[in-house]
Parts: C-alpha cells; sequence; structure tokens
C-alpha cells in the first residue's frame, strides 16, 4: 500500500515512519509535513530502504493540500497534533478520500467526536483505528488484557509515567524553533478545566490532577493523578466498567504540585496552553515557590510501576484486582518519541495486512490483536514484556509472564 506518513518529519512522526518504512504492506512512503524542507530531510534519511520513500508539502489546516495529498494514498498515518486541532479534521478528510486511517490522538475531546464518525466511516469502507500510541494505544491493550481475566470489571485505570521511575532522555518540552512540542500543549490542555473519566459506570467530567491511591498486586502501592485522555472513553464504550476508570499520571511530588499551580492560571485565564508548556520547561521563581508551599497536598508514586493497567473486579463470585505492566521497558518509556511511534508503526502493520478487518472507527482495543502486538513488540526490543499479577482474598494467585 501507498502510505501518507502526515506529520512525519516531527518527532514522533519520525520514529515511525522509520519503522513503517520496513512494514511488508508499505509499498511506498510519502513523508508530509507543513516544512517541505523538513520533509526532504527526513525521506533522504529513509532512502535506501526496502520501499521509495518521498517528500511532500501538506499542512493540514489547508483543505485542498491535504485532500490531494490524501487521495493518492492507501492509508494514512498522521501524527500531527494537537489532536484537539487537527485531529478531527484530518479523519473526515480521511473518510471523504476512502483513505484508511491511524493516529496516535491523545485527547479525550476529539476523541468522543470521532467516534462519531463511525458510520460514516463504515458507509465509505475506511478503516480507522484512533490513539494507537504508548498512552493510549498501548495503554488500551494493556487495560484489555487486566480486564480479560475478571468475570465483572468495576474499577479500571490506566498510568503512565511523567518522572518517576524511567528519566527521559531528553526532558525539553520545546522544539529547536523554541516554541511548545505538541504533546507539550496537548498535556496542558489536559491538566485544565474538567476531563472525562467513569464514575458509577458513566462518563461525567471531573477537574483533573484528582488523587487515586492505588494497592496493587506484587507490593506495588503509592497515589498516581487523575488526567485528561482517552482511556476512559472508549474504555467504557469496549470493557463497561461498572465503578470508576480514568487515566494517571504517574509523578512526583514537586511535579504535582507544580502542575496544579499551573492549572490554577490555566483555569483563571492567567497562562493559555502554550505559554503553560513553556513555563513548565523553564519554571518562573514564583510558580515554584507556590508549588512548594502546596507540596504536602501531593503524596508521592510510592512503589507504583511505570506504565500499566489496573483492574478490579469479580471472578467466580470473588473480588480479584489485576495487574498488567510493562516490563523492561525503561529505555523505551524515557523516549517518548520511541514509546509512541513504534506503537503506532506496530499498530498500521495490522491495519494494512487485514488484520484491522472491520470498517469504521475504532479505539485500539477494538480493533489491534494485543497477542499479536506485544509480540511484535518484543521482537522490536528485545526484553519487553507484559507480567500481569493477579491478587485475591489478599494473596498473588497468578503472575504470568507473556510476550
Amino acid at each position: 500500500m501507498r502510505v501518507l506518513a502526515l506529520g512525519g518529519a516531527g518527532a514522533m512522526g519520525r520514529v515511525a515512519a522509520r519503522v513503517a518504512a520496513r512494514l511488508p504492506g508499505v509499498h511506498e512512503l510519502v513523508i508530509a509535513d507543513r516544512d517541505p524542507g523538513a520533509a526532504r530531510r527526513t525521506a533522504a534519511a529513509l532512502d535506501g530502504g526496502p520501499v521509495p520513500v518521498r517528500a511532500r508539502q501538506v499542512d493540514v489546516t489547508d483543505g485542498v493540500q491535504l485532500h490531494a495529498a490524501l487521495a493518492k494514498a492507501d492509508a494514512v498515518l498522521n501524527t500531527v497534533g494537537p489532536y484537539y486541532r487537527f485531529g478531527l479534521g484530518v479523519l473526515r478528510a480521511a473518510i471523504r478520500t476512502g483513505t484508511h486511517y491511524l493516529d496516535i490522538c491523545d485527547d479525550w475531546e476529539p476523541t468522543v467526536a470521532m467516534l462519531e464518525l463511525d458510520d460514516a466511516a463504515r458507509a465509505a469502507g475506511v478503516r480507522a483505528v484512533i490513539g494507537m500510541g504508548a498512552s493510549p494505544g498501548v495503554s488500551n491493550l494493556l487495560a484489555a488484557r487486566a480486564a480479560a481475566r475478571l468475570d465483572t470489571l468495576t474499577d479500571l485505570y490506566t498510568a503512565w509515567p511523567v518522572d518517576a521511575g524511567a528519566e527521559p532522555d531528553d526532558t525539553s518540552l520545546l522544539g529547536p524553533d523554541g516554541a511548545p512540542l505538541a504533546a507539550a500543549v496537548h498535556w496542558m490542555q489536559q491538566i485544565s478545566g474538567t476531563v472525562a473519566v467513569v464514575d458509577g459506570g458513566r462518563i461525567v467530567r471531573r477537574p483533573p490532577l484528582r488523587p487515586v491511591a492505588l494497592d496493587l498486586p506484587g507490593g506495588h502501592r503509592g497515589t498516581a493523578y487523575t488526567v485528561g485522555h482517552p482511556e476512559p472513553v472508549t474504555l467504557h464504550r469496549s470493557l463497561r466498567p461498572g465503578g470508576t476508570a480514568a487515566n494517571l499520571m504517574v509523578v512526583t511530588t514537586r511535579t504535582a504540585a507544580y502542575l496544579d499551580v499551573l492549572r490554577d492560571d490555566l483555569d483563571a485565564g492567567r497562562l493559555g496552553n502554550e505559554t503553560a508548556a513553556v513555563d513548565l520547561d523553564r519554571p518562573t521563581l514564583r510558580r515554584t515557590l507556590r508549588a512548594a508551599a502546596r507540596a504536602a497536598r501531593f503524596p508521592g508514586p510510592g512503589s507504583l510501576p511505570g506504565f500499566f493497567a489496573a483492574a478490579t473486579g469479580s471472578r467466580d463470585g470473588r473480588p480479584v484486582t489485576v495487574l498488567a505492566r510493562l516490563t523492561g521497558a525503561e529505555a523505551l518509556l524515557g523516549d517518548m518519541a520511541e514509546s509512541t511511534g513504534v506503537p503506532a508503526a506496530l499498530g498500521l502493520a495490522q491495519l494494512l495486512d487485514g488484520g484491522v478487518r472491520a470498517p469504521g472507527v475504532h479505539p485500539p482495543e477494538a480493533a489491534i490483536d494485543a497477542g499479536r502486538f506485544f509480540a511484535d513488540l518484543a521482537r522490536h526490543w528485545p526484553g519487553v514484556g507484559v507480567v500481569v499479577e493477579e491478587r485475591s482474598g489478599g494473596v498473588i494467585r497468578r503472575r504470568a509472564q507473556e510476550a
């Protein structure tokens, strides 16, 4: 297939394109970016591989340009963020041109709107997978693994590390031009206002940065904090937790307090998402002092794993807690581009070869074969695997090492 890597010259897009260029189902790869020079450099770096790679200038805000590029592609890998600005428009365009679609959408608001395009995608014969990165993406598949061990599902949490556990290789939230990265702008959007969570089996809106104390199998205990993300929205539809579901950040006390200060200023209109992202990269003395004064309100992560899904419910009439977590992934979780771009490309492999069969708009857990995905991930990163631990009646009943 001819694949359009939209945003393919960005940090995550470059990683996804690098892996996609070696997928058996890709016969030509087009690196599309609003910066034509960056697109050419990325294409040149992939030149000499197994498939032809070329560059194309595409600005997703230019409808004519976007439609022309999509019309010549069989599938699009969309890594253009933030998705609360650009995600819905690109998916709509892909449906109009009959182009299969996969993205790494990490904003819950467009996720709701994109899922509403399911009928239009099915009518057009378009197969679309949204949110296939690390979180969402890998997190959804871990959640499905955990929930599959229960007869009834009550609570379901997905979690990703910020600065607890693996140290990022590059902690800068700014690009070479000094502008905040799309991922940082997204993050500020999702720690402010209200976000979608599941409460009592229903989607509701709650303020973010709410503490969630967890006591998980294997002695993993600590507190993590809610953040806006697509997982509660899609897992509510696919797995139907009857209690609570939320996406969590595993974050140090100091950072949680600073995010809380930024949240206050965002909600008060003293900061916008872009200026808040810059401030987080370069903390001001005034906000640092404000954060220090409130740090005692924020319990720390304790011994929580860095990246996991946790489910509670029952099996055979008995209460069970299940933890599904990645192992051997310290280097992976320290590089946001790798941890997001590689899963996107591995998800694209299933879209291209028919592993994702049904037309429509699907979250990862409803479309991606988790067993195949984690086996592919382990082949890409030897040593990376999934451990599933259970506790029933205070006893660890099973510990399974999986691919």
